[in-house]
């Protein structure tokens, strides 16, 4: 079981809680102070209670479009980047977020934008990468020769210590 569904039918039973409570006599401001909550919420439940009966305390799925993967098709993820990206075809042992979307496209046949892909692959606690893109003409001798020549020319120079301030 999840923590997400477990931290509900927690809340759940204190909902339930509550209306035991006030079946037995109890103020609602007594209620709420036992079970540390607002007194406020426990007016709602209480009034959804009497609206609707007991049944509308109990937890209800949360709102917006299903997800397009299964469970078991997210933990299935992990696996298959562990395969690494040469396995699917792409140059490199890079993941983005558009191979992995691609790799998604493949496997499961969800498509996902490659932003949303990177929000599930934080919520599996796995990071992308991004390829770091050189020149092809880049010369690394050229650049390691400025880096000792010219830079300490160009470098801002610190003021002794014991020198007074410009201020």
């Amino acid at each position: 079981m999840s923590t997400k569904t477990t931290q509900l039918d927690w809340r759940e039973g204190r909902r339930r809680r509550a209306w035991e409570l006030k079946e037995q006599g109890w103020k609602q401001s007594a209620i709420a102070a036992a079970l540390g909550v607002t007194p406020g919420a426990v007016s709602q439940w209480l009034k959804r209670a009497r609206a609707e009966g007991v049944d509308a305390l109990r937890r209800h799925p949360a709102p917006g479009p299903t997800p397009r993967l299964t469970t078991e098709q997210l933990t299935q993820i992990p696996i298959l980047l562990a395969r690494g990206p040469e396995a699917y075809g792409f140059r490199g042992q890079v993941w983005t977020c558009k191979r992995v979307a691609e790799v998604l496209r493949r496997t499961f046949g969800v498509t996902y934008h490659p932003a949303h892909v990177n929000r599930l692959l934080h919520a599996l606690h796995h990071s992308v990468q991004r390829p770091v893109t050189r020149a092809t003409q880049r010369d690394e001798a050229a650049i390691a020769a400025w880096w000792q020549e010219r830079w300490p020319a160009l470098e801002k120079k610190r003021p002794p210590k014991d020198a007074p301030s410009s201020g």
